[in-house]
């Protein structure tokens, strides 16, 4: 069984790493060609290309040109440790003891615009760079052709000694798009998270954003290796919703924000 969660655009460099165990991404060189071109344009230009801010252009225009393949842990960082968005707040990678790093290893896929997928572990240098960003590379027309194939590739071969051939999907929509579902090999199962608004439940997406990060903890902590068992999470008050679910998606809803 493998997990798929998205990135965040909120970084931590500062605080102190509680694991020295690390692993290198898997397409660094495709990653510097991205990295060689996003070096050629201006601070206007990354601000118009990923519609952002002044100040936000100018400290990525200098992260593109800071950055290198020569990684190492002065002066990148394990990506589970690096982001720090809604979802990894829910995540909580900070609580992890040695042995949840590696299970989340073989067991969790971050998916990246940069590097089109990371592992926990894997060092990674300071960026952001969306995957839905328009940007061509070579013959790709964007980021997503550009490393379709190569994540589609990796998932399929990831649950290689498995008890479960499944993948389950954490990620937004945006993310989750880079994997081409008619060329995976392996089972799918998307997860939702709802709220109850009046009759009905709603997805709204700061919460959605840390279940994913809850349901991944979950997935680490208690070492899950088959999606049937997902069905007893219940962190910060969410259930199976059997009503609203099917073999494909299912639903885990609750009633109030905890």
């Amino acid at each position: 069984m493998i997990v798929v969660i998205s990135p965040a655009k909120t970084l931590d460099f500062e605080s102190k790493p509680i694991t020295k165990s690390f692993t290198l991404p898997d397409h660094l060189e495709k990653s510097m060609l991205i990295i060689k071109k996003l070096q050629t344009f201006s601070q206007k230009k990354v601000s118009e290309l990923m519609n952002i801010s002044e100040s936000l252009s100018k400290l990525n225009v200098q992260r593109y040109k800071d950055w290198n393949g020569d990684f190492s842990t002065k002066t990148a960082r394990q990506s589970i440790l690096a982001f720090k968005g809604d979802v990894y707040i829910g995540l909580e990678a900070e609580t992890f003891k040695e042995k949840d790093f590696l299970f989340a290893q073989k067991h969790l896929l971050i998916l990246s615009g940069l590097h089109g997928y990371l592992h926990p572990l894997d060092l990674m240098m300071p960026y952001r760079l969306e995957m839905g960003t328009s940007l061509k590379i070579g013959k790709a027309k964007n980021l997503y052709d550009y490393w379709n194939e190569d994540v589609t590739n990796f998932i399929n071969q990831s649950t290689e000694g498995h008890k479960e051939k499944t993948l389950i999907n954490l990620a937004s929509e945006e993310y989750f798009k880079v994997i081409n579902k008619k060329n995976l090999s392996i089972s799918l199962l998307n997860i939702e998270f709802k709220e109850k608004k009046g009759a009905d439940y709603k997805t709204i997406g700061f919460f959605a954003k840390k279940a994913r990060g809850y349901m991944a903890s979950y997935i680490i902590k208690n070492k899950i290796e088959k999606s049937n068992e997902l069905k007893n999470f219940n962190t910060a008050g969410y259930s199976f919703n059997g009503k609203l679910s099917n073999s494909l998606n299912w639903i885990f809803t609750r009633d109030q924000a905890e």
